[in-house]
């Protein structure tokens, strides 16, 4: 009827919604606690679940330098929070490690596709040494990932990392993805070779071939650069400042 009246005709109230419904009929013909039991399952089955992943980003070979090096990552928890666990380092055969670091954190989302992360990180490599740590790790629209962290170490040293990459879709196991990371210092510690402001970064390119979505060797190119007062600590330390590898390697997580 052109008359009548429909809901989006009515006005908008602002009377409280009714009280939830807690009772059951199921809990008068079954035991309550059973029932309480079934409920939890029920909750845990879906969406309360704890589940975990170990993921490695990086896990690669520069031929020419011999050199290799990692980025791995894993969780354990709920949707919501979370104990996860980083590691990352680098060296050359004959020669050990040149850096390695470990990270404890707990994370918890606070939106959709946006954790917080504290906790700490413990470097193995060059030197032992202690830092509280607070970052974020998101994902943004069109699959842009994204990670963020602050450092502060038991010496008083601040320092950051931001790193992102994207997957872009050349065939449905053929994957392009461009990545970066840039490390900053709040002051220099000479006895690291970290110079102040924007210190290093590496700047990869990699092309990666998924078998299955759990495993996928890759080629690519890897170019490290230091900046600033960094570059000229470790130019005095005979050292290059920037170089560019050949790099192969496998992305992987189970």
């Amino acid at each position: 009827m052109p008359d009548k009246q429909t809901g989006a005709d009515l006005a908008v109230g602002d009377a409280p919604p009714p009280p939830t419904i807690r009772d059951s009929i199921a809990d008068q013909v079954y035991n309550a606690d059973a029932m309480r039991r079934s409920r939890i399952i029920l909750a845990s089955e879906h969406g309360g679940a704890r589940v975990s992943k170990l993921q490695a980003d990086i896990l690669e070979w520069a031929p020419k330098d011999d050199r290799y090096s990692w980025q791995v990552e894993g969780w354990y928890g709920g949707d919501i929070n979370r104990l996860a666990f980083k590691t990352e380092g680098e060296g050359q055969a004959g020669d050990g490690l040149e850096s390695a670091e470990v990270q404890l954190l707990y994370s918890r989302a606070v939106a959709r596709y946006t954790d917080l992360q504290a906790g700490v990180r413990y470097d193995v490599e060059p030197r032992g040494r202690g830092y509280a740590t607070v970052g974020v790790d998101a994902m943004f629209p069109y699959w842009f990932e994204a990670e963020g962290a602050l450092f502060l170490s038991d010496q008083g040293d601040l320092l950051a990392r931001v790193e992102g990459s994207y997957d872009l879709r050349l065939t449905q196991r053929l994957v392009l993805q461009p990545r970066a990371e840039l490390e900053f210092a709040a002051q220099d510690i000479p006895q690291s070779q970290i110079g102040s402001g924007l210190s290093r970064g590496e700047f990869g390119l990699r092309l990666r071939y998924e078998f299955k979505r759990e495993f996928a060797p890759y080629i690519g190119i890897s170019h490290e650069r230091s900046f600033g007062d960094t570059a000229d600590f470790v130019r005095a330390h005979g050292e290059k400042a920037a170089s560019t590898r050949l790099v192969v390697g496998l992305r992987a997580w189970f």
